[in-house]
């Protein structure tokens, strides 16, 4: 959790004085979290097929409610500093009214309340599915998750743009299902042959992500900067081209990954140990991006 700060912090150094808002450290937090929510619904569909599962859904249910309130939250401090922007007053001067006014009249901010009940329904289900020690699949929550993850990237400046929204729906789940099935792999996948079994699963998927990200990547920075120049010229542009060297990076490495760790992983050659040590290396380096992603959300 600590890189996606970093990722907003180092963001700042490049955009200065255009940007980010302060908000986006939050923002970060809600990424992450929303993707780890849908990464933990994703790992269950990665081991469908299998007689017996390396994680049963009965495990899934408790980082699923914790993660899904820790969401909730984080949408509402977002929901409310966004009305209180809109008011042009701080957070804490903000009236029930002018609030009641920014979520009952604006589309950003029935969105951001749309977001709040789907994080709040996940984690209310995910308890009771944890008290019960349900065997329920989690593909609805899934469903649910995803929609609250594109509440907000949907009002943007894409969005005013020709297939803009479908655009930035792809980019934002692609990025979510990259980074949070590898998170609960992490926090939740113990032994060598849980690792062999998912573990080729996650990366195919993975790879697939990536070419849907480079590709909405490409036509969103296309459509933002309206030329080459504004790369250095523009705060903006700065962080863009950070976060295209950042994937640029990680590219890099998931092909490393695919030659040695994910061959030696399915032959049961790769100590769980090393399978942590590289999984934890990867979300560190994507958490980053996510925050560099959450600072341009907010930059000038």
């Amino acid at each position: 959790m600590v890189a996606g700060p970093a990722g907003v912090a180092f963001a700042w150094l490049l955009a200065r004085p255009d940007g980010p808002d302060p908000s986006a450290v939050v923002r970060v937090f809600a990424d992450i979290l929303g993707a780890t929510v849908l990464g933990l619904c994703t790992l269950d569909l990665l081991q469908r097929g299998e007689r017996r599962r390396a994680v049963p859904r009965s495990r899934l249910w408790r980082p699923l409610a914790v993660a899904a309130a820790l969401w909730a939250l984080t949408e509402v401090v977002l929901l409310v500093a966004a009305a209180a922007e809109t008011a042009e007053t701080a957070a804490g001067t903000l009236t029930p009214g002018e609030f009641g006014r920014f979520v009952g009249e604006i589309s950003v901010g029935r969105l951001g309340a749309a977001a709040i009940v789907c994080t709040a329904a996940i984690a209310v289900t995910a308890a009771m599915a944890y008290r019960r020690d349900a065997e329920w699949s989690p593909a609805p929550i899934a469903a649910v998750a995803a929609l609250a993850l594109l509440a907000r990237p949907v009002t943007g400046h894409m969005s005013a743009q020709a297939l803009g929204s479908l655009l930035v729906a792809a980019h934002t789940l692609t990025a979510a299902v990259w980074l949070g099935p590898l998170l609960a792999m992490a926090l939740l996948l113990r032994g060598r042959g849980a690792w062999a079994t998912v573990l080729p699963r996650y990366s195919d998927l993975a790879w697939k992500c990536v070419a849907v990200l480079t590709v909405t990547g490409v036509a969103d920075a296309a459509v933002a900067l309206g030329g080459i120049g504004a790369l250095v010229d523009t705060g903006y542009g700065r962080v863009l081209l950070a976060k295209a060297l950042c994937l640029a990076g990680l590219i890099a490495l998931g092909w490393w990954w695919r030659r040695h760790w994910v061959p030696a992983a399915t032959t049961h050659r790769s100590p769980e140990s090393d399978s942590l040590r590289n999984a934890a290396v990867e979300v560190t380096a994507l958490a980053f991006v996510f925050g560099l992603a959450a600072a341009l959300a907010t930059t000038g």
